[in-house]
């Protein structure tokens, strides 16, 4: 992943393992794993309820990911509509 791609979210949120902050992708993944575990049920209320704890967690971080992804795109529109140094003004032909 290269570094201009990847900034983390805001701190205490759901970390990967190795414990930084995962990617959307890999956000988006445990949380499908997460999705899928409660849904298979089986599971003790405790453990359902860390599952569903971790999975507000990820969510979190993908919204946050989301978020930034947002204002790029809008910076980088806003910046394609403003008129560029040296470039001429609206001429009439």
């Amino acid at each position: 992943m290269s570094e201009d791609r990847q900034t983390p979210p805001r701190e205490g949120h759901a970390s990967a393992q190795d414990g930084e902050t995962p990617s959307y992708e890999q956000a988006r993944e445990q949380l499908t794993d997460v999705v899928r575990r409660l849904e298979n049920g089986g599971l003790t209320l405790e453990q359902s309820i860390e599952l569903w704890e971790r999975g507000e967690r990820l969510a979190a971080v993908c919204e946050e990911w989301l978020q930034g992804a947002r204002a790029k795109l809008a910076a980088a529109m806003a910046q394609r509509q403003e008129p560029q140094p040296g470039a001429p003004e609206d001429a009439p032909f």
